[in-house]
């Protein structure tokens, strides 16, 4: 079993810069695949950013070139850096784990996180 616990989230303008967290705990996850989704109210689930245990990353187009995915498998942490946000980006943004290879699909992830919430002001 993997939990996970996202923090970093918060309120910022429009432009401004936030690094999201996700540790998991339980047992190492050096060989999982880890991914951000995000849910804005009303609307699904959507994919962020993918991570593989061999550090191949892959990203929305939405935020290609503004986020950044990385992982630290000493501290069992993965890391999203945020910059450049914009209201669109508000959302609750949640991590995801799996073992094997990523998927797009957050519904091969079998280990989630609670959530943490960014809001983007303009």
């Amino acid at each position: 079993q993997v939990q996970l616990v996202e923090s970093g989230g918060g309120l910022v303008q429009a432009g401004g810069s936030l690094r999201l967290s996700c540790v998991a705990s339980g047992r190492a996850f050096s060989d999982y695949a880890v991914a951000w989704f995000r849910q804005a109210p009303g609307k699904v689930r959507e994919f962020v950013s993918l991570l593989s245990w061999s550090g191949n990353a892959d990203y929305a187009d939405s935020v290609k070139g503004r986020f950044t995915i990385s992982r630290d498998n000493a501290k069992n942490t993965v890391y999203l850096q945020m910059n450049t946000l914009k209201p669109e980006d508000t959302a609750v943004y949640y991590c995801g784990a799996r073992r094997g290879r990523p998927y797009l699909d957050g519904k091969e992830y079998d280990y989630w996180g609670q959530g943490t919430q960014v809001t983007v002001s303009s």
